[in-house]
């Protein structure tokens, strides 16, 4: 037998993906292809999965100085945000109630509200004060099941408040359990200065902020919509971060189908994103291309705007990611497992389609699937535990998630009483 730290049985159902021969994301018929092992074990050293499988071949194994018995729980990985917006600052919470009473996005805009409001608050607010706000929002992400999750600037929309924001995530990463993957997103609106000049905005990002703020952001997103970035001015802004080595995600087809997936495909980005108005052309080339479309239900289910056609991308052969896509204005929650659930009412998904995209799938869309996003030997001992004997009851019980524990690089940093440990 060979020493462990720690092995960790009384595993009624183990559930996860399988990394791909070639580590690309799922999709079609494999996006609904999980590993199940019930009565399963994990030997776990340094962080690290030495194993992964029943508990009788684990334990004769291998020997741990640490045993934890979790009693009959499911396991999974640790779920893969990989499309949020966490850093901010202030409040729009009171736009809802405004929303809810018939006022129109536009008129809360021109009222002083929308993005906007945001953009003013994040500017005002230091770099300290970003961090003191965004670290509650990473706790409840963790006690839903989060252990991974890439962050959007897009809040400063001028070159000093997108530094501050992405200063911001490198800063979060090292405080919290949540490993956190920067994205660039100075093309999420046109700076308010700028209102009258989008020409000159477009130059600043590609001349000024792309290249100054490459080292703090391995991805560059943009809003690719009719009244923000029309495709010909996405494809101008997205080429020149490719040229300067950014990867490339684009916030496509959201509100028409203005042809971003398309888009996306043509740039090999490595991600179209909402997608509720995909054209079947759009399909079409994200499934030749291999384009990760990244579903975001929370967001669909707040606005009720109507839902992405997943089936349509599942069947066409699209890899379908998952996410929260957490913000101040149309996803005002971080809660992974409403996302999943959300997913299979809704967008059509299978909880085994579902459960794969929010985790390897998700983690190919941040580049991060050869540490994360599955439950395999070798990885980050990166996974959640949860009250329910099999892994579709995580999906189907809504409302307050039925967590037990969440273990991040093999230390437990969500307890039964949902208690959070940072450092």
């Amino acid at each position: 037998m060979k020493a462990c730290t720690l092995l960790v049985h009384g595993i009624s159902q183990l559930a996860t993906a399988e990394a791909t021969a070639d580590g690309k994301a799922r999709c079609g018929r494999a996006q609904a292809e999980l590993r199940l092992i019930d009565d399963a074990a994990l030997a776990i050293e340094a962080g690290r999965l030495l194993a992964v499988g029943p508990r009788d071949e684990v334990e004769a194994a291998w020997a741990p100085s640490q045993r934890v018995d979790l009693a009959g729980r499911v396991v999974l990985p640790g779920f893969v945000d990989c499309h949020t917006h966490m850093v901010y600052a202030g409040s729009r919470e009171g736009e809802w109630a405004e929303r809810l009473a018939g006022r129109s996005y536009a008129d809360i805009a021109k009222a002083g509200g929308g993005i906007l409001s945001t953009v003013r608050a994040t500017r005002e607010t230091s770099l300290e004060g970003l961090v003191e706000q965004a670290l509650p929002r990473l706790d409840r992400a963790l006690l839903g099941g989060t252990t991974s999750m890439e962050v959007k600037s897009g809040y400063g929309l001028e070159l000093g408040a997108e530094r501050k924001q992405l200063e911001a995530v490198a800063r979060l990463d090292a405080l919290h359990p949540i490993d956190l993957v920067a994205t660039f997103m100075g093309a999420h609106e046109v700076a308010p200065e700028y209102r009258q000049d989008k020409e000159g905005y477009v130059a600043l990002l590609c001349e000024t902020m792309l290249p100054q703020l490459r080292e703090l952001a391995d991805y560059c997103d943009i809003f690719c919509e009719d009244h923000v970035f029309s495709v010909e001015t996405s494809r101008r802004i997205m080429q020149r971060a490719q040229e300067l080595g950014y990867k490339l995600r684009i916030h496509a087809d959201e509100i028409v189908p203005l042809g971003g997936a398309e888009l996306a495909a043509e740039l090999g980005a490595v991600s179209a994103e909402h997608l509720v108005h995909i054209s079947e052309p759009g399909i079409a080339s994200m499934a030749a291309r291999g384009t990760i479309a990244v579903l975001l239900p929370l967001t669909c289910f707040y606005l009720k705007c109507g839902f992405a056609p997943a089936r349509r991308m599942v069947e066409a052969g699209v890899p379908i990611a998952l996410a929260s896509d957490s913000n101040p204005g149309s996803a005002f929650s971080e809660a992974m497992p409403l996302a999943l659930t959300i997913a299979c009412l809704y967008l059509g998904l299978r909880p085994a389609e579902a459960l794969v995209a929010a985790t390897w799938n998700a983690a190919c869309a941040i580049d991060r699937q050869a540490e994360v996003g599955s439950l395999e030997a070798g990885k980050l001992a990166d996974f959640s535990v949860w009250d329910c004997q099999r892994y579709e009851g995580v999906l189907a019980h809504f409302g307050q998630p039925r967590i037990h524990s969440v273990y991040k690089a093999g230390q437990q940093v969500v307890s039964l009483q949902g208690a959070v440990a940072r450092g």
